[in-house]
């Protein structure tokens, strides 16, 4: 079976964070839900090597290793489809992109964007804060670049 660590590093990858930790049961069921996707996910005919997993209770993480089939406008629209069922099942959003998930000790926490200025006024966050950029489209840059501190990440470029 195919899992994101042995995809290539120029696979395409898609991030949804959600506004809620999920409980281990939840994941359980979420991670048999994205296995069965990708296991029967396809474009044009042809079957897709990828690979979705749940990551840290939060984060739906979905890649493709388009090196064997590349991913098509409707095998997209297919794992969108996927993302909108599991928002209406579990009771959670995936696809706002304005709320920022960030390291705070062994926790992982989220702000929205908008209340980037005030927590760094506060101190709750600092230069240091390890956020996740979940920006990032390829393995190789997830692997390198989606835990980066806040003055590593596009967040600050917005706030100053």
């Amino acid at each position: 079976m195919t899992t994101l660590s042995n995809l290539s590093p120029s696979s395409r990858i898609w991030i949804y964070q959600s506004s809620r930790e999920f409980t281990p049961a939840e994941v359980q069921q979420l991670n048999t839900l994205a296995t069965e996707f990708v296991i029967t996910w396809s474009a044009h005919g042809a079957a897709l090597k990828a690979a979705a997993e749940i990551l840290h209770n939060r984060f739906l993480v979905i890649g493709v290793d388009e090196e064997q089939a590349a991913a098509s406008g409707c095998s997209i629209d297919k794992s969108v489809a996927l993302v909108k069922k599991i928002e209406a099942d579990f009771n959670t959003n995936l696809l706002d992109r304005m709320q920022i998930a960030y390291r705070s000790g062994n926790e992982i926490k989220t702000f929205k964007l908008p209340q980037a200025s005030s927590l760094l006024e506060k101190a709750e966050l600092t230069e240091n804060t390890v956020i996740f950029n979940n920006l990032v489209s390829t393995k190789k840059d997830w692997d390198q670049k989606w835990e980066v501190a806040l003055k590593d990440s596009w967040i600050l470029q917005t706030v100053n």
